[in-house]
């Protein structure tokens, strides 16, 4: 099932939706009663997709993301693989839906695009034994880790360069019925093919992220999971449009535009 949170007519709410493909003219919202990470029902009540504003499909609490969790991305960039995985917070205001805009900060010439897997978590949990992960996890979406990578060179860690506001595009919405283990996942700048990739080639699983993650923190319903980026990152610029597509989710489409 793809569960879309959305706004219309000043209203948001969350909604299944219903159709085949990812366009929106065929696509329209059966809207859910209360939230979805409980057992929920459908209202009967629908609405065109091409008819509301998509939001970031999540309200979580936090936004935790792996660094360098493929091969090749962590050669591109001069980097080692590390020996255990590299946890980072973005914060929640860093969320935004697709088609929102990506606003290219002030203090950065170099804002990279960074297509990925992101896992929703549906309960509450902590120290989650490897053999009951699938039973927190919610679903999965698309994300775009946006990082600006000069930022991210100077200091010593990653808050400014990877949590300024608008910097975790995520959507369109969550699907919950998915294996994670080996989807194609892309990128694409204008049109333009930027990375191509695919989750098997993951040095962690997901799996692995979240019994490693819940051994220090609990994870709420709405927690977000970024599961890193394959090679292929390359600089944005204002006026480009990015769009991270993964199979048997959807698309992700942003643009980026000058803050203020």
């Amino acid at each position: 099932m793809r569960i879309a949170r959305f706004s219309i007519d000043g209203n948001v709410a969350f909604g299944a939706v219903e159709g085949e493909g990812s366009d929106p003219a065929g696509l329209v919202l059966d809207i859910i009663k209360g939230i979805p990470y409980a057992g929920f029902e459908l209202s009967g009540t629908k609405v065109p997709l091409s008819k509301v504003r998509l939001l970031p499909p999540v309200i979580g609490n936090k936004i935790l993301g792996l660094g360098r969790n493929y091969a090749d991305h962590a050669k591109e960039l001069g980097n080692a693989v590390p020996e255990v995985p590299v946890v980072f917070l973005k914060p929640t205001t860093a969320l935004i839906g697709s088609g929102d805009a990506i606003e290219y900060p002030a203090f950065s010439h170099e804002v990279h695009y960074e297509a990925e897997l992101a896992v929703v978590i549906g309960r509450m949990c902590r120290e989650v034994p490897r053999e009951r992960v699938k039973d927190v996890i919610f679903g999965y979406t698309c994300a775009n880790d946006v990082t600006a990578r000069d930022a991210q060179r100077a200091e010593n860690q990653w808050a400014r360069a990877k949590g300024f506001d608008t910097s975790c595009p995520l959507g369109p919405w969550v699907e919950t019925d998915l294996d994670p283990s080996d989807l194609i996942l892309q990128c694409t700048v204008n049109g333009e093919q930027r990375q191509l990739g695919r989750t098997s080639d993951m040095i962690r699983s997901v799996e692995d992220m979240i019994v490693h993650i819940t051994e220090a923190m609990t994870l709420l319903p709405g927690d977000v999971i970024l599961t890193g980026t394959p090679a292929g990152v390359g600089p944005l610029s204002v006026g480009d449009e990015v769009a991270v597509t993964i199979e048997g989710i959807g698309t992700l489409t942003n643009k980026v535009i000058k803050r203020g």
